[in-house]
């Protein structure tokens, strides 16, 4: 006799629980706490240097080689002159 009303108290209790949960955490405020931090920066534009000059081709490069051979050369020639 008891059985049918204790199980009866039960599924109302946890209803009621259930309902008050619900209600209570869908009226809490979900707001994430944030910092607003402000950085000052000073920033200094300098002009941008002027453009390289054009590189050497392949012959100036190859005519300085030859140069230094040269002068190799030549400066062997008066060592052994002297």
């Amino acid at each position: 006799m008891f059985q049918p009303l204790k199980i009866n108290i039960m599924k109302k209790l946890l209803i009621a629980v259930s309902i008050f949960t619900l209600i209570l955490g869908s009226c809490r405020e979900n707001k994430p706490e944030t910092k607003e931090v402000v950085r000052e920066v000073h920033i200094e534009k300098t002009v941008p240097a002027p453009p390289p000059p054009p590189s050497e081709g392949a012959l100036e490069r190859a005519a300085k080689k030859v140069d230094q051979k040269v002068n190799e050369k030549i400066d062997e020639k008066i060592d052994d002159i002297d």
